[in-house]
């Protein structure tokens, strides 16, 4: 890696010095990376062997054998030294006018003109594995006439292995460049950094010796920016300019002894157009202009203004004390400038011309910004701002409209502003800054204009097509690309008006932290330094990351010059402000120049030079690294334009591209191969790995193929390989290109050790498929054809000859009559073709059908049709010339050679592959006969005579020579069936070329009815079908036994559906055995009601069903139960009568008919109207023992009558499903019966709770006891509810008809006797309660007092104990449940009004207590039968308890407050009464109703005491507001207003009380009663507890 080089002098021993210390650093440098090579003392480097390969390539001239080794790859070393030296030497200008083919600008002219780069591609590493694999063709099909013959070659396209170029990767970071990563190897290890620097800085020491030395500031001052031209510009802190010429001679010094030293520092510089003058802006305003020739006095003096008359004065200036940041000449003008200071204002300045620079007067305007306020003037205050970068537009060599309009591009904190300033100042364009900027984020700008400039070779041109002017402006982080159109104006234009300007953003780019700084390197490529001295290329097309480097170390001179003038724009407390930035970036454009490609830095101590490093270079240092596998990598990317090639200094010409590398990229190879093997003339170097090695091949196959020179890659190339003994590592590299299709030719030499590498590796069948992708025509026909035939490859052998030769017959021929010893090759030590059939002749029959359909044998690939035409027509002569005598049969009984002796060889080798293959063949459009398949006669009568008589040959020819052959006794029956086949498949198909008699057809079909193999019966059946298409025999109805006894059932069944024989169609369906399906599908069509049957055929169909009847349900009893049930129910019995030994077929069968599936509901099922009673009980039946836990839901769905209990309560009773046995008993009215079996099941479960409970110690599994145990507890709880249910359904029944008998009666019989109904309830209840205690007994027995309620089980047993809590719970609440039933059950209110006379629950307890006393043979055991009653009772005694508490609290606060409310009254409707119309209350009702109201409350009760007083007086309770239906009367509230009158005499009398609604209407009580209307008069005492209703609301 090159680094900065640091010069002291320009004298030639500091050069001859660095020189040598540049070829040391190169010797040290010698390092090898990645382990590519072993290092033994002293290694020659592989930048030496280049020289060397150079130092060669010069003596042997053009004699390599490629002929391409005019030009040797130490130019590249040349190059860099020369250029090296003229910077040590001070030749910096020199180096950059220097022409170089592998510059970065290919022409150093200002700027430069190089296209940009358009689509280029950026790698990635590992885009493109390595991959080698073959796909092989499917296995034949081995049915004839439907196979289609396949070569183990594969037609697909396979996927290349070729290996990209280098992949480098995208991102950036502070130590390495995009490009600073190549792939070395596919293993997972760390990409090492990139061997180049991204740009290679010089450091200018003389110049920086001067300008930094302590004399030097002390005499001149500090360096405090640059500016770079023809010369190098300095200013200083003291007001001077220094101009340095390129080899670093101060040339200049400006300003010492005028008032420029007096004026500050310079903080601005530029150059004129023409380098002859600069200007400097000053830190207190002032500007001065200098040509450099004349330095003593300066050209133009633009004084400052002082701020006290910046109102008051006639002219525009800067204010004294604003430092001038920006400064730049308009177009080539000396005397017209534009400047910026750190206030926020810019000014234009035009100069007259005049002798010297006070005798020229001076015009400035103010472009930008607004003076600062004057203490007696109050406006509106402005915002703090400044121009954070400004630059007016350079010129180009391309003439726009833009040149003559002096733009000038300005950054202020808040927008983008472009004005033109010639003729006058005018604003072309203004921006926003992005929305996308992040809050709080750093602040800084930067811009950058690049001119239009011509985009071709010729800048001489007037006419050249040129590029647009374009400007580079960043926000923060935000980077946008500006282009300037001029938009179309008419050609009667004004000269003196200004063009319009369309300025259109192009393209956007987010960098990672704020940028300070752009640069244009090129027309194409940008440079950015971003606020942590990040130093970033771009490519502007895309804007897209190239490179990176970091700065940091360069020190680069930067200054707070904008801090304290936007210090309000900078956050401080209030963060919540997302305007606010968090700090001001220094500056840094006054340090970072750029000029011809070039980039130039002010640092705080020296002046640096830095340079792209070209492609060239990268390449160099890869190579000065050892790392020559990469070199060739990136080299072969270059030249196929991957990356950025405007970065690197490619050209985006390919042919200028291709001319520069190609070159650079064989001489690399041919070094490396050199270092690989260790041939360096000098000394040896141990030889690479094969993993280098094998890496090396790869990347110069890539390369080779790149640059189109094979010559190279297997005369030098292999030539290395093979002397060193590894040509396999070539070989197998080799194999993977061929496959891809990116090589096709092989020297011979090559191809024979290629033949020879693949046959000891055993690999013979993938040495064929490699051989046929290979051109032929570029073979040795001998050499390839003995290998092949030695190493048995005879599709590779077919693939030659047919390619190279045009010859299709030959080969076929020889493997034909191949002998039976040397088709299997027993001796042979290779290993056999793994996919390749037992007998190579097998391959002649794809190999004819490739041939014969015009496809390429073995690849699949298309002829062309000229030579597919010709090679079928030479196969068909083979097969079918009767004149051919060329052949040699060695036949024992005939030694005359036969007629078409090929084609019987063929037949009797295998019939029926080549019958398939002529069925494959016949498809080809060749055998249509057609005149013109060569374009013309004339090509027709240049071919041979065998070749016009295969054009001759077509399907009847072909058809009548078999006709004429396969007979017996030459061949057997199977062979003539296959030549039936043939005929009948064909005829079908091609009954316009094939024209054969009806006898021949008639024999055709009867040969293959009588087929001899069951392997052929499905084909022949088949090829009649074919047949009977085109073809149909004299007396088809005698076919019939011919067919039937072949079993061509479809042929049958198409024939009886023509004639309409359907009984005998449904019984070839039931033949059938093969397609049941056809057996439903028919009846479904015959029997279907919009059938065509008439009732005749219909019977048939059923007759045949029920011959049939087992066919049917063996071919699908599911679905024959469905469709007999929706067509043919009457044929139930005789389907069933066939399952009747089959207990289990026949539950399928009527569940499918009785409980059908969701999925059938769509087909017309029968109504159960129609179902027979046997079938539903024998289906009860069977549900007992196949589905016993549906039989209740069953029979729950049933109606009354469906079911004799007679004939399903054994199989219930049996099968232990109670619960149905009851129900259907309860329906039959057998209630008694019903509980008596109900209870004897409950007493039935009791004994086997005992009876597990007293096994529960000697069981080997206690958890399985326990679940048992469980199951138990719920079956007695689910009959126990069974048995509730009985007792309440018998208990509804017999209130029902005890009502009745109330109502005819009018009387009710009270007995002490127990009704039926309550004999069922004592039952029920006695058989729980006796179970409940019986069990408990039992568990309390067993219990162990030491287990909290747990059955233990032995001490030596590890089992689970029994839960016997559980079970007693369960047991107690199984009593609390029936005996809640029956309290509900029996003491419900009846429903009329008359008390219940009847107490069944009373009578019902006493019963069950006299009958427990009855069996207790103590008081203590019936006591233990109540507690066991009622224990359950006691927990939910004190929730209700609780409960009622909880609720009595909650009423009383409610009643509370609703009493309260009522109290209070209602408001009436109005003021008057409803009845007599007076005022009741409010003004105006009179005096004494307001005195009478008044004497009540002073009578010592309240107004509310009194409302109760006239409440109680009025018998009303207050109840509510009227929302009970029932009775009105309990809705009315009364208040008494007035008690008694104070005088009698009023006026009108006293109306008594007021009676209030809760409707709202007020009465009178006087007249409520004389409106009230009554059925019967109220008695006197009764008036005063009178209820009333308001008539109104009736």
């Amino acid at each position: 890696m090159s680094t900065d080089q640091d010069e002291t002098d320009i004298g030639p021993d500091d050069s001859d010095a660095e020189t040598k210390n540049a070829q040391d650093l190169k010797s040290d440098n010698d390092k090898t990376t990645g382990g590519l090579r072993n290092v033994e003392p002293p290694p020659p480097s592989i930048v030496e062997i280049l020289e060397d390969v150079r130092q060669e390539e010069q003596r042997d001239g053009d004699q390599t054998s490629n002929g391409k080794f005019s030009r040797a790859y130490g130019n590249v070393l040349d190059e860099k030294e020369d250029e090296s030296s003229s910077i040590v030497n001070g030749d910096v200008l020199g180096s950059l006018d220097k022409e170089r083919p592998s510059s970065a600008d290919g022409s150093l002219s200002n700027p430069d003109d190089t296209p940009s780069v358009q689509n280029s591609i950026l790698s990635s590493p590992g885009r493109y594995p390595h991959s080698s694999g073959r796909g092989h063709s499917p296995s034949s099909s081995l049915r004839p006439f439907d196979r289609r013959f396949q070569a183990r070659t594969s037609q697909s396209p396979l996927s290349s292995p070729r290996p990209t170029s280098p992949a480098f990767l995208t991102a950036h970071s502070r130590h390495s460049s995009a490009l600073s990563q190549l792939v070395h190897d596919s293993g997972d290890v760390d990409t090492p950094d990139a061997p180049w620097e991204v740009v290679r800085w010089t450091k200018l020491r003389k110049m920086s010796g001067q300008a930094f030395s302590e004399i030097g500031k002390r005499k001149f001052g500090r360096p405090t920016c640059i500016a770079v031209s023809a010369s190098i510009a300095l200013g200083t802190s003291k007001g001077m300019i220094l101009i340095f010429d390129y080899h670093q001679t101060l040339h200049t010094i400006i300003g010492p002894g005028t008032q420029a030293v007096e004026s500050g520092s310079v903080t601005s510089i530029t150059f004129s157009a023409d380098y002859s003058s600069v200007a400097g802006g000053h830190a207190n305003g002032a500007i001065f202009t200098w040509d450099t020739a004349r330095s003593a006095k300066p050209s133009l003096h633009i004084p400052s203004i002082d701020p006290s008359r910046v109102n008051a004065s006639d002219h525009d200036g800067h204010v004294s004390g604003a430092a001038v940041l920006h400064i730049g000449f308009l177009g080539t003008r000396h005397t017209a400038l534009v400047s910026a200071d750190d206030k926020g204002m810019a000014f234009s300045h035009f100069a007259s011309t005049g002798m010297g620079a006070f005798a020229r007067s001076i015009r400035t305007t103010r472009i930008l910004g607004r003076y600062p306020e004057s203490g007696l003037v109050v406006t509106k205050p402005k915002k703090p701002s400044s121009v954070l970068a400004f630059a007016p537009l350079p010129l180009g060599n391309a003439l726009l409209a833009t040149d003559e309009m002096g733009l000038v591009a300005m950054l202020t904190p808040y927008l983008l502003v472009i004005v033109s300033t010639i003729p006058v100042a005018q604003t072309q364009h203004k921006a926003s800054r992005p929305k996308e900027l992040a809050a709080h984020g750093t602040m800084s700008a930067a811009l950058a204009w690049f001119p239009a400039m011509k985009t071709n070779a010729d800048d001489t041109a007037i006419d050249a097509p040129s590029s647009l002017a374009k400007l580079a402006y960043s926000w923060s982080n935000i980077l946008t690309v500006l282009d300037v159109h001029e938009a179309d104006v008419s050609e009667g234009r004004a000269k003196d008006k200004s063009p319009e300007l369309r300025f259109i953003p192009r393209k956007r780019w987010k960098a990672d932290e704020a940028i300070v700084a752009i640069q244009w390197l090129s027309r194409t490529v940008l440079s950015v330094i971003t606020v942590s001295q990040q130093l970033i290329i771009l490519e502007d097309s895309a804007l897209r990351v190239t490179d990176s480097s970091d700065m940091i170390k360069k020190h680069i001179y930067h200054a707070d010059l904008f801090s304290q003038q936007l210090s309000q724009l900078v956050e401080k407390l209030d963060e919540e402000d997302i305007s606010m930035h968090g700090v001001v970036a220094d500056a840094f454009y006054m340090s970072f120049k750029a000029y011809k490609g070039r980039l130039f830095l002010l640092g705080f101590s020296d002046v640096s030079m830095g340079t792209m490093s070209n492609w060239a270079d990268r390449l160099l240092a890869l190579m000065e690294e050892g790392n020559f596998i990469g070199a060739i990598e990136l080299a072969t990317a270059y030249y196929n334009g991957e990356g950025d090639k405007a970065t690197v200094g490619l050209p985006e010409d390919d042919t200028s591209r291709h001319s520069v590398v190609q070159e650079k990229l064989i001489e690399m190879m041919s070094a490396s191969l050199k270092y690989a093997f260790g041939r360096n003339q000098k000394a040896g170097t141990s030889k690479l790995g094969d993993r280098q090695l094998e890496a090396l091949v790869t990347a110069c196959f890539n390369a080779c193929l790149s640059i189109e020179d094979m010559d190279f890659l297997f005369d030098d190339v292999y030539t290395w390989y093979s002397d060193d003994q590894v040509q396999g590592l070539f070989l197998h590299c080799l194999e993977g290109y061929i496959t891809s299709g990116s090589i096709r030719i092989l020297p011979p030499s090559v191809l024979k050790d290629l033949i020879v590498h693949f046959v000891e590796g055993g690999r013979d069948s993938e040495l064929e498929e490699t051989l046929c992708l290979l051109d032929p025509e570029t073979m040795d026909i001998d050499q390839i054809t003995n290998l092949c035939k030695q190493h048995k490859l005879y599709d590779a052998l077919f693939y030659v000859w047919n390619q190279a030769l045009g010859d299709y017959t030959t080969i076929m021929k020889d493997l034909l009559y191949l002998k039976e010893d040397e088709s299997i090759d027993s001796g042979s030590n290779t290993t056999p073709f793994s996919t390749q059939p037992p007998n190579p002749i097998s391959k002649v029959f794809p190999y004819l059908s490739y041939i014969l359909t015009g496809r390429i044998y073995p690849t699949g690939e298309s002829m062309d049709e000229a030579k597919a035409v010709v090679a079928k027509a030479e196969v068909y002569d083979f097969l079918f010339s009767s004149g051919r005598r060329d052949a040699v049969i060695e036949n024992s009984y005939n030694k005359m050679t036969p007629s078409l002796p090929y084609l019987r060889h063929i037949l009797k080798l295998d019939s029926s592959s080549f019958l398939s293959m002529l069925n494959e063949a016949f498809e080809d459009g060749f055998l249509n006969g057609s005149n013109d398949m060569l374009g013309g006669q004339q090509r027709t009568t240049e071919l041979s005579e065998e070749q016009r008589f295969g054009l001759s040959v077509n399907r009847q020819f072909i058809i009548s020579m078999l006709l004429e052959i396969i007979v017996p006794p030459e061949f057997g029956e199977e062979d003539i069936i296959y030549l039936d086949m043939f005929i009948a498949r064909n005829i079908a198909k091609f009954s316009q070329f094939i024209l054969l008699p009806g006898s021949t057809l008639q024999r055709v079909m009867v040969e293959l009815c009588t087929y001899a193999s069951e392997e052929t019966a499905e084909d022949c059946q088949l090829s009649v079908e074919y047949l009977l298409s085109v073809f149909q025999p004299p007396d088809l109805l005698s076919m019939i036994p011919i067919l039937a006894s072949a079993h061509f059932y479809r042929i049958l069944k198409l024939i009886y559906s023509s004639e309409k024989k359907y009984a005998l169609l449904l019984e070839t369906c039931f033949e059938d055995r093969e397609n049941p399906q056809a057996i439903f599908d028919c009846i479904t069509d015959c029997l279907k009601p919009t059938s065509e049957l008439s009732p005749k055929q219909r019977e048939d169909i059923r007759d045949v069903i029920v011959e049939h009847a087992s066919d049917l349900v063996e071919a699908g009893l599911t679905h024959a139960a469905a469709i007999i049930n929706a067509f043919a129910p009457e044929l139930h019995d005789s389907l069933l009568e066939t399952l009747r030994n089959d207990d289990h077929a026949q539950f399928q069968y009527l569940k499918e008919v009785l409980e059908p599936e969701e999925s059938r509901t769509s087909v017309n099922m029968t109504p159960r109207a129609s179902l027979n009673q046997n079938f539903i009980e024998q289906y009860v039946r069977l549900l007992c023992d196949y589905n016993p836990h549906h039989v209740s839901d069953y029979i729950g769905n049933l109606q009354t009558g469906d079911l004799r209990l007679e004939f399903v309560l054994p199989a219930l009773e049996s099968s232990g499903i109670i619960d149905a046995a009851v129900v259907i008993m309860a329906r039959e009215g057998k209630i008694r019966d019903a509980i008596d079996r109900l209870t004897h099941y409950l007493r039935t479960l009791e004994a086997a709770l005992i009876g597990l409970l007293d096994g529960a110690h000697e069981s080997p599994d206690a958890a399985n006891a326990q679940e048992t145990l469980d199951d138990l507890v719920k079956s007695l709880q689910k009959y126990i509810r069974i048995g509730v249910w009985l007792c309440q359904s018998q208990t509804k029944a017999v209130a029902k008809m005890e009502g009745k008998a109330k109502a005819e009666n009018h009387q009710t019989l009270v007995t002490d006797q127990l009704s039926l109904g309550e004999e069922l309830w004592l039952d029920l209840v006695d058989t729980v309660v006796q179970v409940t205690r019986d069990v408990g007994d039992a568990l309390e027995s067993r219990l162990d007092t030491n287990t909290n309620g747990e059955l233990r089980a032995p001490i030596q047993s590890t089992r689970e104990p029994i839960n016997i809590s559980k079970v007693l719970s369960s047991l107690r609440a199984m009593v609390q449940e029936t005996f809640t039933a029956l309290l509900t059950a029996t003491t419900m209110p009846p429903a009329d009004d008359a008390r219940r006379k009847d107490i069944s629950f009373l009578r019902i307890f006493r019963a069950f207590l006299d009958r427990v006393s009855l069996s207790s043979p103590s008081i203590a055991n019936l006591r233990s039968v109540l507690s066991a009653i009622f224990s359950a009772y006691s927990y939910e005694e004190s929730l209700l308890d609780l409960a009622n508490r909880l609720l009595d609290k909650d009423l009383f606060v409610h009643v509370a407050e609703v009493s309260s409310m009522r109290r209070r009254g209602w408001r009436p409707l109005g003021q008057v009464c409803e009845g007599c119309g007076k005022r009741v209350w409010g003004p105006g009702v009179g005096g004494g109703i307001w005195d009478a109201w008044v004497e009540a409350g002073q009578s010592g009760g309240s107004v509310d005491s009194t409302v109760d007083a006239a409440r109680s007086r009025a018998g009303l309770s207050g109840k509510g507001k009227g929302k009970d239906a029932v009775s009105m009367e309990e809705n009315i509230a009364e208040e008494d207003k007035t008690a008694e009158p104070a005088a009698e005499g009023r006026k009108g009398g006293n109306p008594g009380a007021l009676v209030v609604f809760a409707c709202r209407h007020v009465f009178h009580r006087r007249c409520l009663e004389s409106m009230e209307v009554r059925e019967n008069e109220p008695e006197a005492g009764e008036r005063e507890s009178l209820e009333f209703s308001c008539p109104l609301c009736k």
